[in-house]
């Protein structure tokens, strides 16, 4: 690992260090307690069908055989939840119309994918769970499957839902109920002189398959609706907020009657937003009148949660025969699934982002199409539309004969500089990420052998703030205890407590943060978007710097002087006027902390942060690749990813986040992907035959950490875990054409794939 450390870093004592996180010991002895380790008195376990159909009406649901088996203490279907409102619910980074919700939830008329839930169980153990959903009788009307997003967008495609307009650029809608929920379009100068401007203009094609994040803790949700008429839910979600708002909405409460404990998290990357069994569990507990609990297994999560967008996409890119680009036009078809609500409007506004481009037009289409309601995942939408922009990019370096690096330094995004979007950049990393990766060990060696190939790759991702809290009580021997409503899947606990203890001056291992329910802390949105050392580090921050405040003014008070004259010193000393004898005053936190109680009680900080900035963050990756040409195999000989941090708070989760996303964008790239047959059966539901890469596939990932301070944030922060998963699929593909002069235009680029390609000459 390389950082390069500004000067502002350097002076920190505890940001840059690398302590053990807070969870460590729990998790490695077995003591963390994860959503399906839950254990309440009377719990009633339950189970879910799921349809066998990818597109069919329901004629009728008979559940009568299974509510009289012995052990079976209540079944639902859609119809018994309450009539969901037309509504928009917020679903944690975005929002939705709440009967979709409740349909995704559980299907009411139709079902629109295979794995849809059609009714749910509650009994006295698993096993009769499991046996009383066989008895249950549903006649399906089976329909025609929709499974590519072309064949959804033609006239006379058959309609997954009736009532769905596609809403036009003006806002209106169209007259034609119709499979595309929404176009959208950013426009940046004149897309047609820039394109005569060009000496040289390449079109390509692009397709990519739905992908799954991979966590590997299933699904779970638990509820139990109390006699006092409160639900109390527990589950491992990326946002327990979220939870509680889709839950009360769907359950007609009010989010003071409904309480979400997030429980520990075995991975989520955006896939464990939206709520599939928790609703479920809240109305069998309802019923019941005990606590219910239900866990997927891993072919249910496959089948039935949300994965990443498959696309079409096609890219035009114009260039001066010295590189610089003229003009790009873009177009997204992204699939939503079975409901609106694909990352193409991310995806639009990453797609160009690293480079000053003059002329640009981007369209993007949300469709939908007759497989499981897409969620987010890791720079939702983005990994997508940079494979097809910077593929055809290092096409056009290829063609003029130009250094891939060099021509994306002479294009770069600096600050000052509009996105087609409308985003303007203010201190950004992009030039900074590109000169350290040129200067790098990597791209200065030399590659050789048969079939090998370089590539290289910039990603970008914009990062959000939103709400987040954080609530501080300095203890009697001098320790704080830190209340967050962060979920912490990759270290936030650690990284939210070590800004709050560099801004009040005492050691990491004094901060003690925990996550708690949502009856326990402010609002705070969900652990995703990059956002959540981020905002959840500015709250520390504030929250510190209130601590500081108090801690001032009862030293004033103790001393009996005008608490101006007393100031807080970012060593942890609280220094005032010297006394009546020309002795200084001081004293440290600890020892302050001591006569708190004595003095007029503990203090409490607090601070509840909604910050509308961000941290813009970009990457530079660079991989090595062999291509076995008798079987298509792509072996990844050496990565490099270069990232900017803004601060790199905790180093080795900075270096973790990018490992992680190259991990899981070169699965992207070579084997990671969704196969459907013609009636919309998934074929590979299993972690055996969906292939992620595993510690044999990859090299060790060479990281550098640049850093480029966000002036956006008291630490310089940025998000950084969405970034690195982008840059990977478009290096490999520059590798792949570098290695045997074949330019894929599909993801993954598998051995199937790379045969097939081969076998007909390529491009």
């Amino acid at each position: 690992m390389v950082t390069a450390q500004s000067p502002e870093t350097e002076q920190y004592n505890v940001i840059g260090t690398r302590p053990i996180r807070p969870d460590g010991v729990d998790k490695v002895t077995g003591a963390a307690q994860y959503g399906a380790d839950l254990q309440l008195p009377g719990m009633l376990a339950g189970r879910v069908l799921r349809s066998p159909h990818a597109h069919a009406n329901i004629k009728s649901i008979d559940t009568s055989k299974a509510e009289a088996l012995d052990g079976v203490l209540a079944v639902v279907v859609n119809a018994d939840f309450p009539r969901a409102a037309d509504q928009e619910v917020d679903t944690g980074e975005g929002s939705a119309n709440l009967k979709w919700v409740l349909d995704n939830v559980i299907a009411s008329d139709k079902v629109l994918y295979k794995g849809h839930a059609v009714a749910a169980v509650a009994a006295t153990d698993h096993h009769i769970a499991e046996d009383a959903l066989e008895l249950i009788e549903v006649e399906y009307e089976v329909l025609t499957p929709v499974l590519d997003v072309r064949d959804a967008m033609v006239d006379g495609s058959p309609l997954l839902h009736d009532s769905l307009h596609t809403s036009e650029l003006d806002g209106s809608k169209s007259d034609n109920a119709s499979n595309t929920a929404s176009h959208l379009q950013f426009t940046k100068g004149e897309i047609d002189a820039g394109f005569d401007e060009a000496d040289v203009v390449i079109e390509r094609e692009f397709e990519t398959s739905m992908a799954h994040q991979g966590y590997i803790e299933t699904h779970n949700g638990t509820a139990y609706w109390r006699a006092d008429g409160t639900l109390d839910i527990y589950t491992s979600t990326q946002g327990a907020f979220p939870v509680r708002q889709q839950v009360s909405a769907l359950m007609q409460l009010s989010e003071s009657q409904v309480k979400v404990t997030p429980m520990e998290i075995g991975g989520g990357f955006g896939g464990k937003i939206p709520v599939y069994l928790e609703p479920l569990a809240a109305l069998l507990s309802q019923k019941t009148g005990r606590p219910v609990k239900l866990t997927m297994n891993r072919e249910e999560v496959l089948l039935a949660t949300g994965p990443t967008s498959g696309t079409y996409m096609r890219v035009r890119m114009g260039a001066k025969r010295d590189g610089t680009i003229t003009a790009a036009e873009v177009h997204l078809a992204f699939e939503a699934g079975a409901y609106p609500g694909s990352p193409v409007g991310a995806g639009a506004m990453c797609s160009l982002a690293p480079y000053d481009i003059p002329n640009q037009k981007i369209d993007g289409y949300d469709v939908v199409v007759n497989k499981p309601k897409t969620a987010a995942y890791r720079a939702p939408g983005a990994p997508q539309a940079e494979f097809a922009t910077e593929s055809v990019l290092n096409e056009l370096a290829e063609e003029l004969g130009l250094d891939p690096l060099e021509m994306r330094l002479s294009n770069a995004s600096v600050e000052g500089n509009t996105t087609a979007a409308g985003m303007p950049f203010g201190v950004i990393g992009n030039v900074e990420c590109m000169t350290a990766a040129q200067e790098s060990p990597h791209w200065q060696s030399e590659l050789e052998g048969p079939d090998r190939g370089r590539g290289v790759a910039q990603g970008f991702w914009f990062n959000i703030g939103f709400e987040s809290s954080a609530y501080g009580q300095v203890n009697g021997d001098g320790k704080v205890s830190l209340v967050l409503g962060s979920t912490d899947i990759g270290g936030t606990r650690a990284s939210i407590a070590m800004q709050m203890a560099e801004t009040l001056g005492i050691p990491m291992d004094d901060v003690r943060p925990q996550v708690v329910d949502t009856a326990s802390v402010g609002y705070t949105q969900v652990t995703g978007g990059s956002r959540t050392t981020f905002a959840g580090g500015w709250a520390a921050y504030e929250c510190a710097m209130d601590i500081r405040k108090q801690m001032s003014q009862r030293a004033a008070q103790i001393w009996e002087v005008d608490e101006d004259a007393v100031e807080y010193g970012d060593d942890a000393i609280i220094r005032g006027p010297a006394d009546e004898d020309g002795n200084a005053r001081e004293i440290a936190f600890k020892d302050l902390a001591a006569q708190l109680p004595t003095s007029g009680g503990h203090i409490v900080g607090r601070a509840d942060v909604n910050k509308t900035s961000s941290g813009p963050a970009f990457a530079t990756h660079i991989v090595d690749v062999e291509v076995d040409r008798d079987t298509g195999k792509v072996e990844i000989l050496r990565y490099t990813a270069v990232q900017d941090a803004g601060t790199a708070i905790h180093p080795a989760y900075v270096e973790g986040q990018m490992q992680g996303g190259v991990a899981q964008g070169v699965g992207m790239a070579l084997n990671e992907e969704y196969y459907y047959d013609e009636s919309g059966d998934l074929k590979n539901a299993s972690l055996l035959d969906y292939r992620m890469p595993t510690a044999l596939d990859l090299p060790m990932i060479e990281t550098n950490i640049v850093e480029v301070p966000n002036p956006g944030h008291p630490y310089g922060v940025r998000g950084v875990g969405e970034v690195p998963i982008i840059p990977p699929a478009p290096a490999v593909r520059a590798a792949i054409a570098n290695a045997i002069g074949v330019h894929m235009t599909e993801l993954p680029m598998s051995p199937r794939a790379i045969l097939e390609a081969t076998t007909l000459g390529g491009d």
